[in-house]
């Protein structure tokens, strides 16, 4: 396939290995000690300044790697996202590293107990290509706030934006403090192998199954944000044309290469019609053209280009009725230059079809039909637990039937993907969507020892329990255990 905008850049193998960059940053810990309020502070300060200065050059990056990538979905996603961990880290910091008091047992009073954070050490990054820059500095934010060091591995898919996000750590941060460190899939595959205090991947289940097969040799823990077959439910009585709207905008956003975006829908089956007109108007009223629309994005690779096209092939030739939505009747894909896609439905998709089978990180969305609330809650549950569930509804009873008889990551109700956008809201997976989670508080405590620490008073009863043991400790024992 022809494609536009070729990257600029190629990632080659460090000259550096990444076992001398994690002696580096971990003797450099070692050295500086954990750092206090002011310091994390001071390393969160340069980190926003330094994506403030380049959020042009971001968008242009991220873009180049694309083939097209809309600056309005880079600036919000990228940037504003980051931004936003940050000030919600600096506005919280003071009270997260605060030592937790707890209630010491009565036995052992006048003795005082709390729970004091402490920083792991190093933590090791490694981050996707779909949201290359948010999803390699915001876990970054919290490894920073908790007061670690952190080594981070870019996607070799988007070498232009692995190349900036090098250059902008470099210049903002000392190289024993955090590292970008570039390269192919060999180099990502020993960075999965390196001994870190904790190891953060974002990508797909059948990757991450084998960072946390490599990660298990020194015993590393994990953080695992993976991803799966998200499904939106659409609740007998909710309006249709307000669900196409509002799923059709989550799915098409970043053109449906997002880990949470809807990834199928389920209808009521007298309200299949209904929504794929809606969703047909719901495309036509955002994207009116999408060949040179510049909010519309580009598939990332070739490869990804014709995994996509593979799916719709394969649902066709299995009888599903697949219809695209191509409001202007454009030419796209080879024939135009680019790697646009047009969005498409997939009605009436069976269990063998690949794209039933697959996350599809792409603009294709499934429509299942369903006849009872009862029928979508054991269609849900009979898949593996995703990563996020929409549920749009009205009706109080459904909607708390459905929060508690589905297990997910995550939930958005009469809307998409804005859990995620939520500051004070963890966000981590379950099962095959991913283990451990980040984001709010949970983030910071992701990246913490919390070391139980025992206080013992200077006059205390606990000199009684010692050897040698007789009849003292004997009528103690009778009061305490019987």
């Amino acid at each position: 396939m022809t494609t536009a905008a070729p990257a600029l850049h190629t990632l080659e193998t460090p000259t550096e290995s990444p076992d001398a960059v994690l002696s580096r940053i971990r003797e450099g810990g070692r050295k500086a000690g954990a750092p206090n309020h002011a310091e994390r502070i001071a390393s969160l300060d340069k980190l926003e300044r330094a994506l403030l200065a380049r959020k042009g050059a971001i968008a242009d990056a991220i873009s180049r790697d694309f083939g097209h990538r809309s600056k309005h979905e880079s600036l919000i996603s990228e940037v504003f996202m980051v931004q936003g961990a940050i000030k919600y880290a600096r506005a919280h910091l003071h009270e997260w590293m605060e030592p937790e008091e707890r209630e010491v047992g009565a036995l052992f009073l006048p003795a005082r107990i709390e729970v004091r954070p402490q920083p792991l050490g190093v933590v090791g990054i490694i981050s996707p290509w779909n949201y290359p820059v948010q999803l390699a500095l915001t876990p970054l934010v919290q490894v920073l706030a908790a007061g670690n060091r952190a080594m981070i591995k870019p996607s070799e898919l988007v070498p232009e934006t692995a190349a900036l996000l090098h250059d902008l750590i470099a210049e903002t941060f000392p190289a024993d403090q955090v590292t970008v460190v570039t390269g192919g899939p060999e180099v990502g595959e020993h960075f999965s192998r390196l001994p870190f205090d904790h190891l953060v991947f974002t990508g797909s289940t059948r990757v991450g199954r084998m960072v946390m097969r490599a990660a298990s040799e020194n015993l590393v823990p994990l953080t695992l944000e993976l991803g799966g077959k998200s499904p939106t439910l659409v609740a007998e009585g909710f309006n249709v044309r307000t669900a196409a709207d509002r799923i059709l905008a989550g799915k098409l956003f970043n053109a449906g290469q997002t880990c949470i975006a809807p990834d199928y829908v389920l209808v009521p089956a007298r309200s299949r019609e209904a929504f794929v007109e809606a969703s047909r108007a719901a495309v036509a009223r955002m994207y009116p053209s999408l060949l040179k629309n510049p909010d519309y994005t580009s598939i990332v690779s070739d490869k990804h280009f014709a995994r996509l096209s593979g799916y719709l092939e394969d649902a066709k030739t299995r009888g599903a009725q697949v219809i695209e939505m191509n409001p202007a009747g454009e030419t796209l894909g080879a024939a135009s230059g680019t790697r646009k896609l047009a969005p498409t439905l997939v009605l009436d998709p069976s269990d063998q079809m690949q794209v039933m089978q697959e996350e599809i990180f792409g603009p294709i969305l499934p429509v299942v039909t369903y006849g009872s609330l009862d029928e979508a809650i054991a269609y849900v549950n009979d898949r593996p637990r995703p990563l996020a569930l929409y549920l749009f509804c009205n009706d109080k009873e459904a909607t708390d039937r459905v929060l508690c008889e589905t297990i997910s990551g995550g939930v958005t109700i009469n809307e998409t993907m804005l859990q995620f956008a939520q500051d004070d809201l963890p966000f981590g997976g379950i099962g095959a969507s991913g283990m451990g989670a980040y984001h709010a508080r949970e983030g910071f405590d992701a990246f913490t020892k919390k070391k139980p620490v025992f206080r013992q008073a200077r006059i205390n009863t606990t000199g009684l329990f010692r050897p040698p043991y007789g009849k003292l400790v004997d009528r103690m024992l009778k009061f305490l255990i019987g």
